[in-house]
C-alpha cells in the first residue's frame, strides 16, 4: 500500500426533515456555536475545535426506528456524547427538546432520541 495522504475528520452530517429546527436543538443540548448557516445546511463547532456536527435538509427523510425491527428504517449512525453525572444531562436533554427512548441497553448509559428520531446516548 503506498503512503497515506493527510485526511482529517473534519465532521459528521445529519440528514433531517428541517436542518435548522435540529441544528437548534444540538445548538441548545451541546451550546455549540453555528459556524455556517445556509437554507438547509447548518454546521455547529465545538468551543474547543476539532470535529464538527452539520445538518442538511433531506425532503425524503424518514425517520429511523430505534432499536429497529424487521423492515423498519435503520439508524445509519449515533452519536455518543460523553457526561460528567447521568441525571444532570438526562434532565438538560429532556429540556432541550429530546425523548428517552424506551428501549435502555445499558445501566450507565441513556439512550434519546433528538427531533429527528437520530438516537444518541449519555454515557458517564
Amino acid at each position: 500500500m503506498s503512503e497515506r495522504p493527510q485526511m482529517t475528520l473534519a465532521g459528521v452530517t445529519l440528514d433531517a426533515p428541517d436542518a435548522r429546527e435540529l441544528a437548534a436543538f444540538y445548538q441548545r443540548l451541546l451550546g455549540w456555536s453555528v459556524v455556517q448557516d445556509e437554507p438547509d445546511w447548518v454546521t455547529l463547532g465545538a468551543p474547543a475545535g476539532g470535529a464538527a456536527l452539520s445538518f442538511q435538509t433531506e425532503k425524503a427523510y424518514v425517520r429511523p426506528v430505534w432499536p429497529a425491527g424487521p423492515g423498519d428504517p435503520q439508524m445509519s449512525m449515533h452519536l455518543d456524547v460523553h457526561v460528567e453525572n447521568l441525571d444532570e444531562a438526562c434532565a438538560h436533554a429532556e429540556k432541550a427538546g429530546a425523548t428517552r427512548a424506551d428501549f435502555q441497553p445499558q445501566e450507565d448509559v441513556r439512550v434519546y432520541l433528538d427531533p429527528a428520531g437520530h438516537p444518541f446516548c449519555l454515557f458517564l
